[in-house]
């Protein structure tokens, strides 16, 4: 459940859901209006970005929610935030004099950070450019919720100090569409307040935040601050507040400390000694306070780039990605992988105590975790793991249920130690029984992509758990929407030339075809 500022609850999926269908609809309204010819929702893919260092739980989630707003789950893509953001910088045009300052001319084997700073969460991701210009990732994404919000937040407390921690929460409660623009006007003060600011910053009070302190304490704001910890510090004349640029910037310091420090650790590992520079995106990225700290402590050694636009890299890189995904073309794993199993109990049984149950009169270890890929370790787009065997345990059973699991371990051996949490199911018709529990059923991850697939088959009756219709359906999609999607969305999302959006989108298109026609 999410709650909101006066304290009433609602769904989690129900919000983003509402929220993502507003938008749905808003750019179909704004779709319609501009286009000359009917533009159906079956001509639009749709891509969702999300925090690279969301979970998969939290990117299903966010899909769920998406589909709950009437988005069909072939036209949905998910795409991690600062890799879009990195693709975008990669199209950005040269300027002249700012050659070292621009992505485009980074060649094969150029590393560089990723530092995708929004409003809640900092995302940070290392690249290394290879053949064809495409990207690799060398370091799984990292970050913390030290973004924009936590800036935010320093202000509120500010705020409450003054007036008073239940009657700031009477003020939010009573007028919340002050509160709402009280933050608004802070936003616009937070990107504009630099470190070389002297002297005060002036800050836009509504007149009912003053109300609301006579009312509840019967003193007046001037008298609230004089008897706060900001006396001298802070005055308030006709609807206006002046803070020292002091007491600001300390607004920044808990968010800038963490973003600080965490580049610092990442870049001290030796796996990323040899990054070249460090690209700063997002919304938070565009304060001064948080640009300046970042060139201070790095910019002797690293270039530091920050984009035009820095705020729209990755809505505009999104679009980008939607056409091009195969431009990510190597991923690290975030977590450990496998599958729930179980095997009959031996004297041989190697791995740490755990439940039994009997199964057939034999006793069996249960809570096995089958391991198909390990943290840490690099994946290819689309590529499939070895095929990992198990077998159904009871011989009558017509179906099986694969649960998915994922470890924050490097080798765990049950699904139910610390840092294992189960990801997904599916279940799995096998009503061939001839062969009872000498069946054997295959097991394949597919990784690489910003989500995971993964592929079952009866390997006695070469039955997929999916089917060939849904390939070949897929396949129909990508061919027939691929063209007004070009023509419409990318034409004013990125400046380069349509035909070479063209020809990029249709070699995405060929690999993705040619890799459903495999599995066909």
């Amino acid at each position: 459940m999410l709650e909101d500022e006066t304290g009433k609850q609602l769904p989690a999926k129900t919000v983003f859901s509402l929220a993502i269908e507003f938008l749905k609809r808003d750019i179909l309204e704004h779709c319609h209006k501009q286009i000359l010819f009917v533009l159906k929702e079956d001509d639009i893919k749709w891509v969702l970005t999300v925090p690279a260092i969301w979970n998969d739980g939290a990117k299903q989630f966010m899909r769920e929610a998406a589909e709950q707003a009437g988005i069909a789950r072939s036209k949905l893509k998910i795409a991690l935030e600062p890799e879009a953001a990195s693709l975008y910088c990669r199209y950005l045009p040269v300027e002249k004099g700012q050659e070292k300052n621009s992505l485009a001319l980074f060649g094969s084997g150029m590393e560089y950070i990723v530092l995708d700073a929004g409003g809640g969460t900092i995302d940070i991701t290392v690249h290394q450019v290879i053949v064809d210009g495409k990207l690799r990732e060398l370091h799984k994404a990292s970050g913390g919720g030290w973004g924009g919000t936590l800036v935010d937040k320093a202000y509120e407390q500010f705020l409450s100090e003054i007036a008073g921690p239940e009657t700031f929460q009477q003020f939010k409660e009573k007028h919340m569409d002050d509160y709402i623009d009280l933050l608004r006007m802070f936003e616009f003060k937070k990107r504009g307040t630099s470190p070389g600011h002297s002297g005060k910053v002036t800050f836009r009070i509504p007149p009912t935040f003053a109300e609301t302190i006579k009312d509840a304490t019967g003193l007046s704001i001037q008298d609230k601050i004089m008897s706060s910890a900001f006396k001298g510090q802070v005055t308030y004349v006709s609807g206006k507040a002046r803070v020292d640029v002091e007491i600001v910037q300390s607004f920044f310091t808990q968010s800038v400390d963490s973003i600080l420090q965490h580049l610092a650790s990442l870049l001290g590992e030796r796996m990323n000694r040899e990054c070249t520079a460090i690209v700063m995106v997002g919304g938070f990225s565009q304060s001064s306070i948080l640009q300046d700290a970042v060139k201070r402590a790095f910019g002797r050694r690293y270039n530091v780039i920050i984009p035009k636009d820095a705020g729209l890299a990755v809505l505009k890189g999104a679009v980008i990605f939607g056409h091009r995904p195969s431009t990510i073309s190597e991923r690290i794993c975030k977590y450990t992988y496998g599958q729930k199993v179980c095997h009959e109990t031996t004297r041989n049984c190697n791995h740490p105590p755990t439940r039994t149950k009997w199964i057939d009169g034999k006793l069996h270890c249960s809570d096995i975790f089958m391991k198909h890929i390990k943290i840490g370790q690099t994946v290819k787009l689309e590529e499939e793991q070895m095929e990992m065997i198990t077998y159904p345990p009871y011989a009558d059973q017509t179906t099986i249920c694969m649960k998915i699991y994922a470890s924050k371990s490097s080798d765990p051996r049950l699904i139910t130690e610390p840092g294992c949490a189960k990801i997904g199911k599916f279940v799995m018709p096998i009503p061939d029984t001839s062969l009872g529990i000498d069946r054997k059923i295959g097991t394949r991850f597919i990784f690489g992509d910003t989500e995971i697939a993964t592929m079952e088959d009866d390997t006695n009756t070469s039955n997929f758990s999916y089917s060939e219709d849904d390939l070949v359906k897929i396949a129909e999609v990508l061919k027939s929407s691929f063209q007004r999607e070009i023509m419409h969305l990318v034409k004013d999302a990125v400046s380069q030339s349509a035909s070479v959006i063209v020809d990029g989108v249709l070699t995405g298109l060929q690999e993705k075809v040619n890799f459903l026609k495999k599995k066909i």
